[in-house]
């Protein structure tokens, strides 16, 4: 099949950086947590830089950067536990608060729909978490899949999610398409052998989407039909 010929049976998206901006509300539930415990905030670009493998590794991260620790030290730490808990109660009062779709998501979305592509989530954002974020934006009708961090044991760049889909729908990986932001996304989609697509606006833990070699670097999503 031709990608820039025919529309893909089953297309599978990433969520944060790809659908929605949504970096803002996350840095607000991190400087949240950081000030309960009296620790230094962290700086809106740190965490666009830290996003792509679930906010609790974020969230070690900004607690490593803010109190000049290694990581190995935060997650080996008693306190983590605690400080992880916080951050959730944060977070879900934060998240769906300062996002938004990136233009021309909803279009899109409803496009694929009306020719007949099945449509889903890959995100490494927790379920809670994710869930919220679909639903303060109104996407949640138009997945029939949604896999989070914690769907399963594994999380991208494991192949397990995008599998998953491909056998839900009935759809062979030829006849796919991944479309996400970041060198994380282009690597499951290589370990599941299904094309793969990337955003430049997204976050790529600061680095240039270009250089992980996507099949195609596409200026917004509308481009897929």
């Amino acid at each position: 099949m031709s990608l820039s010929a025919k529309t893909p049976r089953l297309v599978m998206f990433d969520l944060d950086g790809t659908l929605v901006e949504t970096a803002p509300e996350i840095c607000d539930a991190v400087n949240d947590t950081l000030r309960h415990f009296a620790l230094a905030p962290v700086a809106q670009q740190q965490v666009n830089d830290w996003i792509g493998h679930g906010t609790y590794n974020l969230l070690v991260q900004a607690l490593a950067f803010s109190q000049g620790q290694a990581e190995a030290a935060v997650r080996a730490s008693d306190n983590l536990a605690g400080i992880a808990a916080v951050f959730k109660t944060h977070y879900a009062q934060r998240c769906g608060t300062r996002s938004h779709p990136y233009p021309d998501v909803v279009h899109t979305l409803e496009r694929l729909r009306q020719r007949g592509a099945h449509l889903a989530v890959v995100t490494n954002k927790e379920s809670a978490y994710t869930k919220t974020v679909l639903d303060a934006h109104a996407l949640t009708p138009y997945f029939g899949a949604v896999i989070c961090g914690d769907t399963f044991a594994t999380k991208k760049p494991s192949p397990e999610g995008v599998l998953a889909c491909l056998a839900q729908f009935g759809v062979e990986a030829a006849d796919a398409l991944f479309v996400g932001d970041s060198s994380i996304d282009v690597a499951t989609a290589r370990n599941a052998g299904v094309p793969v697509w990337a955003v430049p606006y997204g976050y790529n833990m600061g680095q240039p989407i270009a250089a992980s070699a996507p099949d195609r670097l596409i200026a917004t999503i509308a481009e897929i039909v």
